[in-house]
């Protein structure tokens, strides 16, 4: 979509978002690429960063209301943990494809020639930079129902740690997204006769050892050891 004119990349835009774009001049530059700009300078194009750095933290405060909503027992560590999974490079970048954002960027030849409309980074910054010009627009009301339209896919995801089921899916997801490891499970104990044995497990990411958990049967002892390396990751992060 090269060829398009600044009006119809926005119309596009639009169509794909299901949304309004009042702020036409925001809404293009979230679409400009920083490695465009520095080829087309005569042109005076702005852009993207600074609307990723407003969408970055639109994107914070919408999601962490939903959360809020969607989880009303979780704790302030329990939604932080939750909002980690939906606002992290790979979720975002899942968004920004299922849209097919990546056809509407401004990208420089060097961009495009490395992959740059498919990238992770490209993507998720791009679809910040969307948020926020959609904000500028609109406002809360109109960030809000971009996330209601779009981020649908990640909370369905979370249904497993608001039911307490399915952690080892999600501390899969967040490990890779933000580590780019897998976690590993080593039975470390068994305790009680055959009939009646308990494991004991524990999770290993790396070299490093996280959470352990006990159960009747190992799955169950997996299951509690992600939960409690869930809730030990984001701590470290922060630290890191």
């Amino acid at each position: 979509m090269s060829k398009l004119t600044q009006e119809e990349r926005i119309m596009a835009l639009e169509a794909k978002l299901s949304l309004p774009l009042a702020d036409r001049a925001s809404a293009f530059a979230a679409l400009t690429h920083k490695s465009y700009c520095n080829e087309h300078r005569d042109e005076g194009a702005g852009d993207n960063e600074r609307l990723e750095f407003l969408g970055d933290a639109v994107v914070d405060l919408v999601v962490s209301h939903c959360l809020m909503t969607r989880f009303p027992q979780a704790n302030e560590g329990e939604l932080s943990k939750l909002r980690a999974l939906v606002v992290n490079e790979e979720s975002l970048a899942s968004v920004a494809r299922a849209l097919d954002l990546g056809e509407l960027l401004l990208l420089g030849r060097g961009e495009e020639n490395t992959g740059g409309r498919n990238k992770s980074s490209v993507l998720a910054d791009a679809l910040e930079a969307v948020l926020g010009a959609v904000y500028l627009g609109g406002g809360l009301a109109a960030a809000d129902r971009f996330v209601e339209l779009h981020f649908q896919p990640l909370f369905e995801r979370l249904t497993g740690v608001g039911a307490g089921e399915d952690f080892k899916t999600l501390l899969q997801e967040q490990v890779q997204s933000q580590l780019r490891l897998s976690p590993r499970y080593k039975v470390v104990g068994e305790l009680g006769p055959d009939h009646g044995k308990t494991f004991q497990i524990e999770v290993q990411i790396g070299t490093e050892c996280y959470g352990r958990g006990e159960g009747r049967s190992k799955k169950e002892a997996e299951q509690a050891a992600a939960q409690k390396t869930l809730a030990m990751l984001s701590p470290l992060d922060e630290k890191a």
